[in-house]
Formats: C-alpha cells, sequence, structure tokens
C-alpha cells in the first residue's frame, strides 16, 4: 500500500438514534477548530447513503430498513475492495456500527484467499441476528453478518421471510459465506451486552479484554497479545467504536456506557495496533454531535484519529522503504 484513502460513510440506518450521519462533518469540525489540515492532506471518497428511508415506514421490525442497508453496504464493500485493489489504505469513517459489515466483506472480496483477523473495540458486542435482537437496530448484528451466523439456537424472534431474504444476501456479499470466524475475532473493552451475547461468547470462546485487565496490562501489552491471537491471520482490521470510551468522555454516542477508556489509553491502543504491518484497515464509528455538547465527542475522536493516522503513515513510509 503506498498512500491513506478516506472512504466517508454518513448511514445512520442501523443506529437506534438519530444523528449519527453528522459524525463526519462534527470530526471535520474538530479538525478545523484544531487548526490541522488532515482533510486537506488525504483523497477521499463518500459512499452514497440511503438516510432519506428514515422519513418513510419501517417494514422490519427484527432488522429495521435491512433492504436500504443492504444497498449502502454493497456501495462500502465496493469501494474498500477497490481501494484495496488501487494498493491504497481504506480509512473508513462512518456513521452507525452496521457499515463495518460491508468494510470486511470489501476486504474479503479484495483478498479472498487470506484469513481476516477482526479488532473489535466498542462497549458493545454487535453478534445479534434478527432471531435474537431485542431493538431491531442493525447497528446491533454486523459482526453476526460477517460470521454468517444466525445463533438460532437463541432465537426468540420470529423473523419474516422478507427480512430472511435480505439477512441471507448480507451474510453474502462481498464473497459467499463467513468472512471471518470466532477464534479471529478479538473484543476490547466491551462491556454492554445481551444475556444472548453472553452465550454467544462463551460458547464461541470469543476473547474480550475488559478494561481491568486493560489497564493492569496496558495497552503495548494488550496490542501483542491480540496479535498473539490473531497470529493465523493474514490481514487484520481494526475497528473503533467512540463508545468504546468511557462515558465521561463520550456522551456524543448513540449508546455511552460508563467503565470505557480514556481518550489517552485509546490513543495508545490505537498506535501500538497500527504500528502491526498486517493491519490493512481501520475504521471510526458512531460519533454523534446532536447528543453533545461543544462538539467534545468529535474532538476527542479527531484526536485519536490524528495519532492513529500517524501510525499508520510511519508503516506505510516503512513498507515503500523497505520494498524498494
Amino acid at each position: 500500500m503506498r498512500r491513506i484513502k478516506l472512504i466517508e460513510v454518513r448511514s445512520e440506518l442501523g443506529a437506534g438514534t438519530r444523528g449519527a450521519s453528522l459524525g463526519i462533518d462534527a470530526l471535520k469540525v474538530a479538525c478545523l477548530n484544531k487548526g490541522s489540515d488532515y482533510f486537506r492532506r488525504f483523497n477521499s471518497v463518500a459512499v452514497p447513503d440511503q438516510n432519506q428511508v428514515l422519513f418513510d415506514k419501517n417494514h422490519f421490525p427484527y432488522a429495521k430498513h435491512i433492504d436500504s442497508i443492504y444497498n449502502v453496504l454493497k456501495g462500502i464493500s465496493s469501494t474498500v475492495e477497490q481501494t484495496l485493489r488501487f494498493g491504497e489504505f481504506p480509512l473508513v469513517l462512518a456513521g452507525d456500527h452496521s457499515n463495518a459489515a460491508g468494510t470486511i466483506a470489501g476486504i474479503k472480496a479484495a483478498y479472498p484467499h487470506k484469513t481476516l483477523g477482526v479488532v473489535w473495540i466498542d462497549a458493545h458486542a454487535d453478534i445479534h441476528s434478527p432471531y435474537t435482537t431485542p431493538s431491531g437496530n442493525v447497528h446491533g448484528m454486523p459482526l453476526a453478518m460477517s460470521l454468517g451466523a444466525d445463533h438460532r439456537a437463541l432465537q426468540h424472534n420470529q423473523v419474516e421471510p422478507e427480512t430472511e431474504f435480505f439477512w441471507r444476501k448480507i451474510k453474502n456479499l462481498g464473497e459467499e459465506g463467513p468472512k471471518i470466524t470466532p477464534e479471529h475475532l478479538v473484543y476490547v473493552v466491551v462491556r454492554d451486552t445481551e444475556p444472548e451475547e453472553d452465550a454467544i461468547i462463551e460458547q464461541q470462546h470469543i476473547r474480550n479484554f475488559k478494561l481491568d485487565e486493560f489497564r493492569a496490562k496496558g495497552a503495548r501489552q494488550v496490542a501483542r497479545e491480540i496479535y498473539e491471537q490473531l497470529r493465523f491471520c493474514d490481514l487484520v482490521y481494526i475497528s473503533f467504536d467512540v463508545d468504546s470510551l468511557d462515558s465521561r468522555f463520550s456522551k456524543g454516542t448513540g449508546t455511552p456506557v460508563e467503565l470505557g477508556l480514556d481518550v489517552g489509553e485509546a490513543m495508545s491502543l490505537c498506535r501500538y495496533l497500527l504500528e502491526n504491518d498486517r493491519v490493512v484497515c481501520f475504521e471510526m464509528v458512531e460519533i454523534n454531535p446532536t447528543l453533545d455538547s461543544e462538539n467534545t465527542m468529535a474532538a476527542n475522536a479527531f484526536d485519536i484519529l490524528e495519532v492513529a493516522t500517524d501510525a499508520i503513515q510511519e508503516r506505510l513510509k516503512l513498507d515503500t522503504v523497505t520494498g524498494r
């Protein structure tokens, strides 16, 4: 890879609270307020959203707006795949976390024969399916999509055939079948889960670095242990939801949760993770300035984004030098 490409995705169709579509613009305001030229330094592309359907009646109670979400995810997948094939590093700035399923599909479409590992830095497990969801909000489902998992053993919703149709199509985006496996998924500070998700995490032995363990070991050691867990993966994708931050620092997000990372810890973790040469994509999601005051969440997120980007650029420079 030679350079970073920003991929902007304003879709908030999967969220339960409105406003995440404004997160990218809030980051740009934070950038201007800091006097940074960040958004002038990189080429960017915007993936079309379908947020206008939020004004229409929802016909999919157990996967709200899944028909339109499918179309958005197709666009994300195609854009990420093309970016990777052009030798660029996709840095995705997105609205709600359902968009990550499109990112993962795009990575697998570009590298169909490579094994992909996922680092999910988030307060939430996001591993529900339409059969288990308590809310119907699709931002709680991207990992089930990527795992190709229905979780029928835990089913309590009677899902309509129309929802099942689009659910199957999303699971087969990019390339047919699962994109990742549970042993190649690592959670960091996931702490707000439903009983169905707890059962899935336990049954699938999914690794979760909780806050106490993170602080006892420190960001550098946690990054080392994450890559030990993912040692058989050819590629790694890192997804950063701003609600991984403690609710003191993350008022401007749809579902803030206490007992999370502070801003410095998030910076350190992202820096250490992104130093690894197997990382092919970084994504930041769920900034919602309508829930904030003085754009604090976006300002904190922008600081983290700058550190993450610097780490990516340093690695890309090193790759260029060693590749000559």
